[in-house]
C-alpha cells in the first residue's frame, strides 16, 4: 500500500478524492496548506469544515498556516507555492507520492498543475499522482450536501473574490 499526501483545498473537494484513493488502496493523509485563501474569514471557515470533515471520514490532516500575505491571483503561482510545500512535507514525512484536491475541479487548469507537480516530484524526490479527478465532481458535490459541508463560491484567491464581487454586483 503506498502512501499518499493529499493537498487539500477545502472539504468539498477531499470527499470523492478521499473515497477514491482510499479505494484505490492508497493510505491517505491530507495536507492543508492554502495562504492564498482570502479574506480570512473565508479561510477560517474552509479550515474549520475541513477540519470537521477529517473527523467524520478518520483523514488524518496537517494543518500549516504561515504569516505570510495571500498569494496575488496568480493561478501559476499559487499552483507552485502550494504543490511544492506538500511535496516538501511528503518527502520529510515518508510519503512516497503526492497528489492535490485542485484536480477536481472543472475549474482549474489541469496541464498547469500536472506539468508543476511533475516538475516539482522530480526536483523534490517524491512522485506526483496525476489523475483527472473531475470525473467524481458531480459526486463530491452529492458528498458535501449529504455531510452538510460548507461549499465555497469561488476558489480562493483575492483575484477570484474580486471577480465573484463584481459580478454580483451586475446581478444586483
Amino acid at each position: 500500500m503506498s502512501k499518499i499526501l493529499l493537498h487539500t483545498c477545502c472539504a468539498p473537494c477531499t470527499t470523492y478524492i478521499n473515497e477514491w484513493l482510499k479505494g484505490s488502496g492508497f493510505e491517505t493523509a491530507g495536507f492543508f496548506y492554502n495562504q492564498n485563501i482570502y479574506p480570512a474569514e473565508e479561510y477560517e471557515k474552509r479550515k474549520r469544515c475541513m477540519e470537521y470533515y477529517s473527523a467524520i471520514s478518520s483523514l488524518d490532516v496537517t494543518y500549516v498556516e504561515e504569516d505570510s500575505p495571500p498569494l496575488p491571483g496568480n493561478c501559476e503561482q499559487c499552483y507552485e507555492t502550494r504543490l511544492r510545500k506538500t511535496a516538501q512535507f511528503a518527502r520529510h514525512n515518508g510519503f512516497e507520492l503526492f497528489t492535490t484536491t485542485l484536480l477536481i475541479s472543472p475549474y482549474q487548469k489541469h496541464d498547469i498543475i500536472r506539468a508543476i507537480g511533475s516538475r516539482i516530484a522530480e526536483e523534490e524526490g517524491v512522485g506526483f499522482l496525476y489523475h483527472d479527478f473531475r470525473e467524481g465532481y458531480y459526486k463530491s458535490r452529492e458528498l458535501s450536501a449529504r455531510y452538510n459541508l460548507y461549499r465555497q463560491k469561488y476558489c480562493g484567491c483575492s483575484a477570484s473574490h474580486k471577480e465573484r464581487e463584481i459580478k454580483n454586483e451586475q446581478v444586483a
